[in-house]
C-alpha cells in the first residue's frame, strides 16, 4: 500500500521504535528484528472505550471436534503437502496450511460471516481444524498475511485447539489482532513476532522471505516459502496499484523480484478474477469524494468499511483541507482510527474530529460525518440514521449521503432497505453504481494475469473464492498467465496437494477435513447438518407440540389433547383445523387404548401414528409441513 508522503502519512511502514525492539536471540530467526511481545495491558486506554459491548469471551466457548475416522498417510522423504483447508470453495474462512514430515506452517486464521438464510442462529463459520489440532504437535508457526476478519477472524477462538503457536504479521496487522482478542479474555496469551517487507526468516527447517502486496488495508504481505523444489508463494488479498494500466514502479521491483527466484507454487487470491480489465485505483476515490466534501451545500455523510483506513484518511485530509469538522460514528471506524494513530499512520489535526453530540454547535455545511452500516447491519450508525433512530444525527433533505463501498453478497436486501430508508429523508444518495466513490482491495483479471507473468510459477493454484471463481483464474492463467494449463490445480476446501519435485506437484486421493465449524452462542463445533435442517423448516414451517395425557388406571384419556403452535398458523384464527387435529389425535389414542386391551400401552406407536396422521393432515390443509412434536404422558 503506498501513502502520498503529506500530512503525517509515511510513503512507507512506520519505522519501529527503538525503545520497543528486543535483540534477536531466536537461533531459527534470523535476518530481522523481531519486536517485543505485546504487554498483557489493555490495548486501549479506558478513556477510548468506545461504547459498552458484551465481551465474547465472558463465557468460555466449548469447543468440540469429532475425532477423525481415517489418518491420512504421513509424509515420507522430503515431499511437501498443501492442505487447502479454507477459502478455496467461498470468499472468506480463509486458512490452508503447508506441511513437511515434521513440520505444519499455517496460513492466516479467518471466518465467514453467514446469512440467517443458510444458517440460521449461527453467528460465524470457522475453518475446520480439526486434521491440524490432531497434528499440533507440527505446528511451528502461524503467518497472517493482513489484518482483515476473513484471514484473522477464526484466531481467538481456533488458537488453543492450535496449541497456541506463534504468529508472524506486520505492525497493524499485530495490533488488529490484539484489539480483537481483548475481547475474548480467558483466552491465553499470544505471541506475535513483527516482519517486515524484505525480512528472511527461519522458522523451524524453513525459510521465509515477505515482501509487500497492495490491498485495501495497509501492511499486507505477500510470502516465498523457501522449499529445496523452489519457492511456495503466497500471494494473501491483492490487487495492483498502477496508472492506466502499467503498474507503478514499486509493483514491477517487488513482483520482477519474486519473479527472478525459482518458484515451484504460487496461491493467489481470485476474488476479482470475473472482472475483466484493471482495477479503479484508490486515489481516484479519494478526488471524486473530496469534489463531494467541497461542492456539497449541507452535510456530508460517508459510510465505508471500517477496514479502509487510507480512505478514511483521506476523507479527513479533504475535510482538514477544507475547514470542515470530522464526525466518526460507529465503533469499528472510531477504534480503527485509534489503531492507526497509536501505529502512527495518521493523527488528524487538533480540533478536526468532534464528539457527535456537539453537532449542532457548527454549521451542517461544516460537518463530515464517516460512518459504519453500509451494508445495512440493522444496529450500525447509518442504518439508525436512515430509520431516524440516532440520537444526534436527523436526515433531511438538505443531506448527501456517499455509500463508498459495494455491497457483499448475501447483504442485497439489507443494502436495499437501507437505500429505500434513506431516501425517504429525500437526501441525495451516492453509490459506487452512480458515481466512482468505491475501489476494489482485489485484482481484476488483467492485473493477475501481469502478477503470474512477472513471478514466473510452474504451477498454480487459485484460492479466496468460490470454485467459479478459481476456475475463471485458471483461465486467466493459462490464456495470459504464461502457465500450462496442466499445471494448475483448482482444489476444494480439503484437498491435499503434495509436491515431490520441482516438477512433479499432484493431488492426492485423500482429503483433511473441511466442513465448516459454526459458532453458534457459545459453542464452536462442526455442529450436525441436522440441526441447521430443524433451524430452516423451523423458520419457515414452524412446529406443533401435541401432548397426550393417559390415565392408565381409567384406561382413557385425562384430558382433550393440549396443542401448541408456533409460527405455524394463527391458532385463534384456524379454529376448524384445531378441532379435526384435537379430534383426530383423541381418536388414535383411544384406539391404541382399545388394542392394548389390558396390557402395555405402546407409547412410541402412538406417537409415530399422531405423527404420520398430522403430517398428512397439515400438508393437506395448509401446505406446509411444520415440525412435529408429539409427547405421550402416562399418569
Amino acid at each position: 500500500m503506498t501513502y502520498n508522503n503529506t500530512n503525517g502519512v509515511s510513503s512507507r511502514a512506520p519505522q519501529i521504535n527503538k525503545n520497543n525492539i528486543q535483540e534477536n536471540k531466536n537461533p531459527d530467526i534470523k535476518n530481522t528484528t523481531i519486536k517485543k511481545p505485546f504487554k498483557k495491558k489493555s490495548f486501549f486506554k479506558k478513556k477510548n472505550n468506545f461504547g459498552k459491548r458484551k465481551s465474547l469471551g465472558t463465557h468460555e466457548t466449548a469447543f468440540k471436534l469429532k475425532p477423525a475416522k481415517n489418518k491420512n498417510p504421513n509424509i515420507i522423504d522430503d515431499k511437501i503437502r498443501i492442505l487447502t483447508i479454507g477459502g478455496f470453495e467461498e470468499v472468506g474462512r480463509n486458512m490452508f496450511a503447508v506441511e513437511s514430515k515434521d513440520s505444519i506452517y499455517i496460513f492466516d486464521v479467518g471466518f465467514q460471516f453467514t446469512s440467517e438464510d443458510e444458517t440460521p442462529g449461527i453467528d460465524y463459520t470457522l475453518p475446520n481444524i480439526q486434521y491440524l489440532a490432531e497434528n499440533k504437535h507440527k505446528i511451528k508457526a502461524i503467518i497472517i498475511t493482513h489484518g482483515h476478519l476473513d484471514h484473522i477472524g477464526g484466531i481467538p477462538f481456533l488458537m488453543t485447539e492450535l496449541g497456541n503457536p506463534p504468529i508472524y504479521t506486520r505492525e497493524l496487522t499485530a495490533l488488529l489482532i490484539k484489539k480483537r482478542m481483548e475481547e475474548f479474555p480467558h483466552i491465553p496469551k499470544i505471541k506475535i513476532n513483527l516482519v517486515e517487507p524484505g525480512d528472511q526468516i527461519k522458522i523451524g527447517d524453513f525459510s521465509f522471505e515477505f515482501f509487500n502486496v497492495t490491498h485495501s488495508i495497509p501492511d499486507c504481505i505477500g510470502i516465498s516459502m523457501k522449499t529445496k523444489f523452489g519457492n511456495i508463494v503466497i500471494s494473501g488479498d491483492l490487487k495492483l496499484a498502477h496508472k492506466d494500466g502499467v503498474p507503478i514502479e514499486r509493483e514491477q521491483t517487488t513482483w520482477s523480484k519474486v519473479g527472478s527466484e525459482k518458484n515451484v507454487l504460487m496461491i493467489s487470491d481470485s476474488t476479482n478474477c470475473e472482472n475483466s480489465g484493471w482495477s479503479i485505483q484508490e486515489p481516484l476515490i479519494h478526488e471524486n469524494v473530496e469534489n463531494y466534501i467541497k461542492n456539497a451545500p449541507s452535510r456530508i455523510i460517508i459510510a465505508t468499511f471500517a477496514s479502509q483506513f487510507e480512505r478514511m484518511f483521506a476523507f479527513i485530509r479533504s475535510a482538514e483541507n477544507l475547514g470542515k469538522k470530522i464526525i466518526l460514528e460507529g465503533r469499528s471506524i472510531k477504534s480503527n482510527m485509534e489503531i492507526a494513530k497509536i501505529a502512527g499512520y495518521y493523527t488528524p489535526k487538533k480540533d478536526t474530529v468532534i464528539n457527535v453530540a456537539d453537532i449542532d454547535k457548527y454549521g451542517s455545511d461544516k460537518i463530515v460525518i464517516i460512518c459504519s452500516g453500509g451494508q445495512g447491519e440493522e444496529f450500525a450508525a447509518l442504518p439508525r440514521m436512515s430509520r431516524g433512530d440516532h440520537k444526534y444525527v436527523k436526515l433531511n433533505n438538505r443531506d448527501t449521503v456517499i455509500l463508498s463501498s459495494s455491497v457483499i453478497p448475501g447483504n442485497e436486501l439489507a443494502v436495499r432497505n437501507l437505500k429505500d430508508q434513506l431516501l425517504r429523508h429525500d437526501v441525495k444518495l451516492i453509490t459506487y453504481k452512480t458515481s466512482d466513490v468505491h475501489s476494489t482491495g482485489h485484482g481484476n483479471a488483467e492485473e493477475l494475469g501481469w502478477i503470474l507473468r512477472k513471478s514466473k510459477p510452474t504451477f498454480f493454484v487459485p484460492g479466496y473464492g468460490y470454485h467459479s471463481m478459481l476456475k475463471e483464474h485458471k483461465r486467466i492463467a493459462v490464456e495470459i498467465g504464461n502457465v500450462e494449463e496442466n499445471n494448475v490445480i483448482v482444489p476444494d476446501n480439503g484437498t491435499v496437494i503434495e509436491i515431490s519435485s520441482p516438477t512433479d506437484v499432484k493431488v492426492l486421493p485423500f482429503k483433511v477435513p473441511s466442513s465448516p465449524i459454526l459458532v453458534d452462542g457459545y459453542s464452536v463445533s462442526d455442529i450436525k447438518k441436522t440441526v441447521i435442517a430443524d433451524r430452516k423448516l423451523l423458520s419457515k414451517e414452524g412446529f406443533v407440540n401435541i401432548i397426550v395425557l393417559i390415565n392408565i388406571g381409567k384406561r382413557k384419556l385425562q384430558k382433550s389433547p393440549d396443542i401448541l403452535s408456533r409460527g405455524f398458523i394463527y391458532l385463534r384464527e384456524s379454529q376448524n383445523l384445531l378441532s379435526e387435529t384435537r379430534k383426530l389425535v383423541t381418536q388414535l389414542a383411544e384406539q391404541e387404548i382399545e388394542n392394548a386391551g389390558g396390557g402395555k400401552i405402546d407409547i412410541d406407536k402412538l406417537k409415530e401414528k399422531i405423527y404420520e396422521k398430522l403430517e398428512l393432515l397439515f400438508l393437506q390443509k395448509t401446505n406446509k409441513k411444520p415440525i412435529l412434536i408429539p409427547v405421550v404422558l402416562v399418569v
